[in-house]
């Protein structure tokens, strides 16, 4: 009979298809990592870390596996300890889809969600609390996905050797997204010491990745680049990750990565997730840099079935200025003046004291401004715009002179402790009608503007009406 004895037997394996690409372009294959058992590439590590743990006496009989995850791996896990019969504690971020939440659930894993803004040495921080987590869990083994060989290791024993036998050894160059650095690290070590060097090794990364030189703020593609929180002391990048094997980084903007992944869908019939999105838009730049002789892979990490209620969400992209909205009705980046566009958005460090927020807000009052600002981690560099999720809480002039002068508050406390709730904010297209319907439904006095998930200005309700 053609039949598996486990589900365990179904990871990996999985297929290639061809992509379209321009006449004259380099041929572009894409494996389909999302049609494994468990719906990722991240299968691979999640079965060769257990059983490797299992070999070196790590896990036993009715252990714990626990992990920190952005959600892909948690499953690769979840899956193989299910089939094993391991209990799975996994600790994710907050900005982690429901979905992908709701499969790790599905495979009886306990499911801890933590903030994902959190500098690295906070204890309350994903990768702290997974770990306190295996220390006071008696018989528990933490996976350490970003440190464990186990992780690259299973690439260079599966993957490579996949891609190598799928093209007849005809690959030259691979792309794939780089987050904990497993997947490009093993594959692309494989490919190259069975090409004798021949094919070069290409990482995707997030343009604010800082693998790739960015800045480290937030981006909205999941499981894939480097964040790095602006209070962290010490950056530690993953062992896992081995810079010597990537020949290129490429830089993939948000809206490149998510509008590539719709793209996929509707044309290609192809439905993945942001990280394939993203490395797509790096190996369509790749191909088209190469002529016909030469043949790219690209890696689709995930489908895109974990993020119906986000990158295939029309309203969701809309609020966060990734969708342009109607050329021809009055949008709320309309109510941004043009000078202010290209300017830094006004901000308050989360870092200041109370009495500079109060001198910054003042002022704002002296211009007839409204004395109302978000706040957030400290932006790095002048001209830098915070992202959404940096837009953390908000200050008002009223409110925290109020608590000063009643003693409520010091004027040397640190605005991070004395924050309001973040203002509201609304995407560059969406309609100023529909705006200003919302709104009319809260309290505030401003409300921040988004184009591409970035603060690109402070508006009032009164900017909205004069678009009506």
């Amino acid at each position: 009979m053609d039949v598996h004895e486990s589900v365990l037997e179904l990871v990996g394996g999985t297929p290639m298809v061809r992509l379209r690409t321009p006449e004259g372009s380099a041929a572009l294959y894409a494996k389909l990592e999302y049609l494994s058992a468990g719906g990722s590439v991240k299968d691979r590590i999640g079965l060769h870390m257990i059983e490797q743990a299992e070999r070196d006496g790590l896990l036993r009989p009715g252990a714990t596996v626990v992990e920190a995850t952005s959600g892909n791996t948690g499953a690769g896990l979840a899956m193989v300890a299910a089939a094993k019969g391991y209990r799975a504690v996994l600790v994710v971020p907050d900005k982690t889809s429901a979905e992908k939440i709701a499969t790790l659930r599905g495979f009886g894993a306990e499911v801890v969600v933590r903030p994902g803004g959190l500098p690295a040495e906070d204890p309350g921080n994903v990768f702290n609390t997974a770990a306190r987590i295996a220390e006071q869990t008696p018989g528990s083994w933490l996976a350490g996905q970003y440190d464990n060989p186990a992780n690259p290791g299973a690439h260079y024993a599966t993957t490579g050797p996949e891609i190598w036998r799928q093209t007849d050894g005809r690959i030259t160059h691979l792309v794939s997204c780089v987050g904990t650095g497993g997947t490009i690290s093993g594959t692309g070590r494989y490919l190259k010491d069975v090409s004798g060097g021949a094919v070069k090794v290409v990482g995707a990364d997030p343009a604010a990745s800082v693998y790739s030189g960015g800045d480290g703020r937030p981006y909205f593609v999941e499981a894939t680049g480097h964040v790095c929180h602006p209070e962290t002391i010490e950056d530690v990048w993953p062992e896992s990750y081995d810079q010597d094997v990537v020949d290129e980084l490429v830089p993939v903007g948000d809206r490149d990565a998510l509008l590539t992944l719709r793209q996929l869908a509707r044309e290609q019939g192809l439905m993945v997730g942001g990280s394939a999105g993203l490395a797509v838009a790096a190996a369509q730049r790749v191909a088209a840099g190469l002529g016909p002789e030469s043949l790219v892979v690209v890696i689709l990490p995930d489908s895109g079935r974990q993020y119906l209620s986000k990158y295939f969400n029309d309203a969701w992209l809309l609020r966060l200025g990734f969708l342009d909205g109607e050329d021809d009705a009055a949008r709320a980046g309309d109510a941004v003046p043009d000078s202010l566009r290209d300017a830094p958005l006004p901000y308050v460090n989360r870092l200041s004291t109370v009495a500079e927020a109060l001198t910054v807000l003042r002022a704002r009052r002296d211009l007839g401004l409204p004395p109302v600002l978000p706040a957030g981690p400290c932006p790095v560099g002048p001209d830098r715009r915070p992202t959404a999720p940096e837009l953390a809480g908000s200050v008002s002039l009223d409110m925290l002179a109020a608590a000063v002068e009643q003693g409520e508050v010091a004027p040397d406390a640190l605005v991070r402790d004395h924050l309001a709730a973040p203002l509201p904010h609304f995407g560059a297209g969406e309609r100023a009608d529909a705006v200003l319907a919302e709104w009319e439904q809260r309290d505030d006095e401003v409300a921040v503007v988004l184009y591409d998930g970035h603060g690109i200005g402070l508006i009032t309700r009164d900017d909205v009406r004069k678009l009506l």
